[in-house]
C-alpha cells in the first residue's frame, strides 16, 4: 500500500471503478486520496450514463472511503484563473478543479490523461496509463 498523498481526477477513479489500465495504480493511492466534489460528480455522471443504478454508484463510493472536498468559491475562482493556461490543451472545469485541489493542498494530481503532462500549472501530474 502506499502512503502518498494524492488528489484524483474523474479519469482515474473510473479506471479503479470499471476496472481499467491502472487500476492497481489507484487502489494503491486510495487510502490517501482525496477527490473534488466537481471530479466525483463527473465520476457519478458516467456510471449513471452507462446504466449503472443510483443505489450501486453510492454503495461504490460509501465502500472506498474516499475524501471527497468541496468545490467552493474560492476553489472557483482559482480554476477559473487556470483558464488561460491551460486553454490549449483542452482542459474542462474538472481537469481544472483537479489541478487547483491538489494545489492547494500541495499533492501530486493522478489522471488518465496524457495532456495534463504538458501543463505548467505548479502542479506535479502523474499519468496512470
Amino acid at each position: 500500500m502506499s502512503d502518498r498523498a494524492v488528489v484524483l481526477d474523474a479519469s482515474a477513479l473510473l479506471a479503479l471503478l470499471q476496472s481499467e489500465p491502472g487500476a492497481h495504480l489507484v487502489a494503491e493511492l486510495l487510502p490517501e486520496a482525496v477527490i473534488s466534489a466537481v471530479n466525483l460528480s463527473e465520476v457519478v455522471a458516467k456510471l449513471a450514463e452507462h446504466g449503472m443504478p443510483d443505489g450501486a454508484i453510492r454503495s461504490a463510493f460509501e465502500g472506498l472511503m474516499l475524501s471527497v472536498r468541496d468545490f467552493d468559491a474560492a476553489a472557483a475562482v482559482a480554476a477559473g484563473l487556470l483558464r488561460p493556461r491551460t486553454k490549449a490543451f483542452g482542459l474542462s472545469l474538472g481537469d481544472r478543479a483537479c489541478l487547483t485541489l491538489a494545489r492547494d493542498l500541495g499533492r501530486s494530481a493522478v489522471t488518465t490523461d496524457r495532456r495534463w503532462s504538458d501543463t505548467n500549472v505548479g502542479v506535479d501530474v502523474e499519468v496512470i496509463r
